[in-house]
């Protein structure tokens, strides 16, 4: 007997009594694309898979490592949700502003009625919903907030809303006396917004912005919680939390950050970084379903700030975007903690056969589950089918061609986080103090991700003789990077070394070849030029979003990449303490602009083309929540001298700016 097997006889004979007699549900649309492992058609290709390996088993090892007690877990518990907090964009708190909660209509049926509402999570960012209300209540009744996975239903071009999708879960809450809200996703609700900016349209600068479609969800959760607990028929210390797929993730947040999520059911919504990042099933998610991984949390870590509330981990065993050896593996984490807090009865695991779908099998025991510990009522037989009692237009909130001016669910992507303003430093007091916490945060918030320590850079020679030679060293883990030096053609001493920090093969402007008694050295970050990819284009941007979840970015590792070149450079046999000049190109540029903040002595830093803003640029964790691209240059020529080629003066007035006010020599800004 395989593993799922023994799983699901175990759970169904505990948990679902009768169901094999309920038919499954069709399956709803889903965005899901079929996750693949990295190719590795190159040598590059195979070398980065092995650096995902590496860097995800670290992190894996580490995410809960501390915890090996109910006391460590304790005392930091309250850390690792405000962590939580800040890495859904959630830090600092938005302030609860008026609901302003709008009823639409209602619908009947002979057991319950329908609401169809919507009320406002922050002004303008609208939450369409449904709430399904038994009849005839006595008294408070227990309440399920329902999240709602992506299913995309139309009315011709109109949106109708996910929750339409999910009618069926709502009816049955209410058939079986529960109160039930349904609430709309912020892409598949009727406002339509997005949820694939890195995955689909390229925005990586979401990753600069520290914003995550995750954040919106759980805070449109965190606000219909509220809701709930304002209304008469609903019990307020009696409510779970539910839902499949996205709905199930967007259940983990919201419990994760919520305490009045009594008890909770998330359906096929989580596995672990290793099937992510790893195994390549990151391809099949958009970017809803992820956290900005700040502080390197694996996600069990994530499901442990349930512990100890009831707890029914379900999932599907052919789940091909939520495997079930990396759900077993968060089961496992989880088991141990909830054995900590001697609550193991409240931990349950429903694995059924099949794939990623929404059926009887999985939602009966979910059913029983908020039975046995919201309701009290552990042998309730669930006896009703779920199904869908409305055409799918009954339940629209917004009238046709209704939606409100001010709505901004559509465009919450561009507010959500808000971008740092700011102000030029009054005197060198306030610089210097403006300095120490801009370099703090990029340390702790944008390349946490760099490795605790230096190892050792092995630099070797790889081929030519003379004046042309290439190396390479290792720069982290199994990356190694070449570079080749080109020496002064009559072989004089070395005096100055131009590091030229390049994005393409054929630079524009060509670095011109060396002279006198200079040394030029060409040199490509991870995964450009020597390193670069074979893999298509699509292919590639899933490979950024692999050092996302990891709690990096490529740029930000290309920062690094740069650090370890210098390094390098300065163990080199010709050159020692040569002075060293960085010169970099567009994007690489700014990454050498950075790099230059965390290394002493460099004799210049050259920008050519280099943009203005993250927003068109190097993306970096969080960077645009305390600083931009100008900051960065000031804080850079404070250093060492800064020159730009190419590049729009104006853009950089800001820098300019604290140049002259703080009285900085006219050296260190060159145009």
């Amino acid at each position: 007997m395989n593993s799922s097997t023994l799983f699901h006889r175990r759970f169904t004979a505990l948990l679902t009594t009768g169901a094999a007699a309920l038919a499954p549900l069709l399956a709803l649309s889903t965005f899901a694309a079929t996750p693949t492992p990295i190719p590795a058609p190159n040598a590059a290709d195979r070398m980065f898979a092995e650096y995902f390996r590496v860097e995800t088993e670290r992190l894996a090892t580490s995410s809960l490592a501390a915890v090996k007690t109910l006391t460590d877990w304790t005392d930091r518990r309250a850390q690792y949700r405000e962590e939580l907090f800040e890495m859904l964009g959630l830090s600092p708190r938005p302030a609860k502003t008026d609901l302003k909660p709008t009823l639409t209509g209602r619908v009947e049926h002979a057991e319950f009625f329908v609401e169809k509402l919507h009320f406002q999570s922050l002004p303008g960012l609208y939450v369409t919903a449904n709430l399904y209300v038994p009849k005839n209540l006595k008294g408070r009744a227990p309440a399920i907030l329902y999240g709602c996975g992506h299913a995309l239903v139309k009315d011709g071009p109109a949106s109708l809303g996910n929750k339409t999708g999910y009618q069926h879960h709502g009816a049955w809450f209410a058939r079986h006396g529960y109160v039930c809200l349904a609430i709309d996703t912020i892409q598949l609700g009727e406002l339509e917004g997005v949820h694939h900016g890195t995955r689909r349209f390229g925005q990586f600068w979401w990753n600069s912005r520290g914003y995550t479609p995750a954040g919106v969800e759980a805070w449109n959760g965190i606000r219909a919680l509220d809701y709930l607990q304002s209304r008469p028929e609903v019990d307020p210390e009696k409510i779970g939390m539910t839902g499949r797929s996205g709905g199930g993730a967007y259940t983990w947040y919201t419990a994760a950050l919520d305490d009045r999520i009594k008890v909770a059911v998330p359906v096929a919504g989580i596995t672990d970084l290793h099937n992510h990042v790893v195994d390549g099933v990151v391809k099949g998610h958009c970017d809803c379903m992820f956290m900005v991984n700040t502080y390197r949390w694996d996600y069990a870590k994530l499901a442990a700030l349930l512990a100890p509330r009831p707890l029914l981990l379900a999932n599907s065993d052919k789940d091909t975007i939520f495997p079930l050896d990396g759900v077993l593996r968060v089961h496992g984490e989880l088991a141990r903690l909830y054995a900590l807090h001697q609550a193991s009865d409240k931990l349950g695991l429903l694995i059924t056969e099949g794939p990623h779908k929404d059926t009887q099998d999985l939602q009966v025991p979910a059913f029983r589950w908020f039975n046995r510990w919201l309701k009290g009522e552990p042998d309730t037989l669930i006896t009703v089918a779920a199904e869908k009692l409305f055409d799918p237009k009954q339940l629209r909130v917004f009238p046709v061609g209704a939606h409100p001016a001010d709505e901004r669910t559509t465009t919450i992507h561009e507010s959500f986080v808000a971008m740092a303003t700011p102000a030029l430093p009054v005197d060198t007091a306030a610089w210097a103090q403006q300095r120490t916490a801009w370099m703090q945060a990029l340390r702790e918030k944008s390349f946490r991700g760099w490795p605790a320590a230096e190892e050792p850079l092995a630099l070797a020679r790889r081929d030519g003789a003379g004046d042309v030679e290439t190396w390479d060293f290792i720069t982290q883990g199994p990356i190694r990077l070449p570079f080749t030096v080109q020496r002064p053609a009559n072989r004089a001493p070395v005096k100055r070394v131009v590091l030229y920090v390049l994005d393409r093969d054929k630079p524009t402007p060509v670095p011109p070849a060396p002279t006198g008694d200079t040394a030029i050295v060409h040199f490509f970050p991870r995964g450009l030029g020597p390193t670069a990819s074979s893999l298509a284009a699509a292919d590639q941007n899933e490979v950024r979003r692999r050092y996302q979840l990891l709690g990096q970015t490529m740029d930000g590792m290309r920062v690094w990449d740069i650090r370890r070149a210098v390094a390098a450079l300065r163990t080199h046999p010709l050159f020692g303490d040569t002075p060293i000049q960085l010169v970099g190109t567009r994007d690489q540029a700014i990454n050498a602009l950075y790099a230059s903040l965390f290394i002493d002595g460099l004799a210049s830093v050259e920008l050519i083309a280099p943009p203005a803003s993250h927003m068109a640029g190097p993306d970096y964790l969080n960077v645009l929540r305390f600083l931009d691209v100008p900051q960065a240059a000031a804080l850079a020529a404070e250093r060492q001298p800064v020159k730009w080629t190419q590049s729009n003066r104006e853009a950089w007035s800001w820098t300019t700016q604290v140049a002259q006010k703080l009285g900085w020599a006219p050296d260190r800004l060159q145009w």
